[in-house]
């Protein structure tokens, strides 16, 4: 097995990373704790080829980064590559979005996902993105996920994401959909 160190010190999307991933024939794995990538990148393709090209030329190993965030209509695509910073918690961050919308019936919102797989020397070997549709809902609704998770509604399931199994949220998400456009590509990675 090819070691692939994930860009993130965060067990959590270790353990998604590996569901994603679990017939590739990698074996995942958490970067250095003290190996830290500011994400300078003005979109979500920037900071994940970023992140997976420093932590890969860091280690010296294959490494794989996503950046993931919320980007609502109404909002001119905010808050985007902030998503994470837009406030200091889960909490600040839903309930800063929805003074944001108000009382604005236009509440069409996509989240995006960008994932890239650097190769030792830090040359990106893959790239993938994936796009969930929604809306952002009034007020939070389920107690699964986490982040935006509450807040956004997906109709062609009748759930948010804090309503989703895991299985079925994997299955619908953009970091699903970003992660099932890497496996098709996987196979024809150069080595």
């Amino acid at each position: 097995m090819t070691l692939l160190v994930v860009a993130t010190g965060n067990p959590g999307k270790l353990r998604e990373m590996q569901a994603y991933l679990a017939d590739s024939g990698w074996e995942l794995t958490l970067k250095p704790p003290e190996l830290d990538v500011e994400e300078t990148g003005e979109t979500f393709a920037a900071n994940a080829c970023l992140k997976a090209s420093q932590v890969a030329i860091a280690t010296g190993n294959w490494a794989i980064a996503d950046d993931s965030g919320l980007e609502v209509d109404a909002l001119n695509g905010a808050p985007g590559v902030y998503s994470a910073r837009y406030g200091s918690s889960d909490a600040d961050r839903i309930a800063r979005l929805l003074r944001e919308l108000g009382n604005n019936n236009h509440r069409g919102a996509q989240f995006v996902c960008a994932a890239a797989i650097a190769r030792p020397d830090g040359t990106i070997a893959l790239q993938a993105n994936g796009v969930c549709r929604g809306e952002i809902l009034n007020a939070p609704r389920g107690n699964g996920g986490f982040g935006y998770d509450p807040v956004f509604y997906v109709p062609e399931q009748n759930f948010t994401f804090a309503e989703m199994t895991p299985e079925v949220k994997r299955s619908v998400s953009h970091r699903g959909k970003a992660f099932a456009n890497l496996l098709q590509q996987l196979p024809h990675i150069e080595m």
